[in-house]
């Protein structure tokens, strides 16, 4: 994976924990306890997905347990109100499900959980049969990379790339994650797209670029 974009399919988790349309309420509190996990998509057939069961959509038994609406919030909240008195996966599940295909690139499936207030995503392929699940904190694995392989990456995908001839004169260190670039290149426009080429680099935290060219200043941090 070192020296190309990661994407969903590199850092997804392959076992996934799913349930079937008609699978009961309390089997599927038990199925989320056992695996420690917050949700659960529903699939059917040979593994197509079809919606997602979460626990927001659980709790709304316990929050209308003993409350008494009024007709204007029961009209308003008619969804919330059939789920709490729903019993199988097909009719508690949010349809249809937010899902992200396993060849997108992680900044994608960030934008897709944020966007859609989500802590996972089913991985699915074309015809939408489940290939996964990528969390939150699986999208996280990237600043894990070591900064050996970092540094490397920045050597031959950023410096030699940008400056053939000069890369020789460039020093790249990498501690925790925060790339340092120093030395002296042969052109200085591309100092700045040296900066921002070494900051799309999967796993990067940092970067201060220290990058010179024929007595110019170094490029802002």
């Amino acid at each position: 994976m070192t020296g190309q974009r990661f994407t969903v399919a590199d850092v997804m988790t392959e076992k996934v924990v799913a349930v079937r349309p008609g699978a009961q309420f309390k089997e599927i509190v038990a199925a989320m306890e056992r695996w420690k996990v917050t949700a659960v998509p529903v699939v059917e057939g040979e593994g197509r997905v079809v919606g997602v069961v979460s626990e927001a959509d659980l709790l709304l038994k316990e929050e209308f347990h003993d409350r008494r609406l009024g007709l204007v919030e029961q009209m308003r909240r008619l969804d919330a109100t059939a789920k709490a008195g729903s019993l199988r996966a097909e009719d508690l599940m949010t349809a249809p499900a937010v899902t992200v295909a396993p060849d997108a690139p992680l900044p994608q499936a960030a934008r897709v959980m944020a966007a859609q207030h989500v802590k996972r995503l089913p991985v699915v392929d074309a015809s939408g049969t489940i290939q996964g699940i990528v969390s939150r904190s699986d999208l996280l694995k990237v600043f894990l990379r070591p900064d050996e392989d970092l540094a490397d990456d920045v050597r031959r995908d950023v410096i030699e790339h940008l400056f053939p001839l000069s890369r020789h004169r460039v020093d790249v260190r990498v501690r925790a994650g925060v790339v340092t670039m120093s030395g002296e290149v042969g052109d200085s426009a591309l100092i700045p797209l040296a900066e921002r080429l070494a900051r799309a680099v999967e796993g990067v935290v940092d970067v201060r670029c220290r990058l010179t060219a024929h007595g110019a200043h170094p490029c802002p941090p």
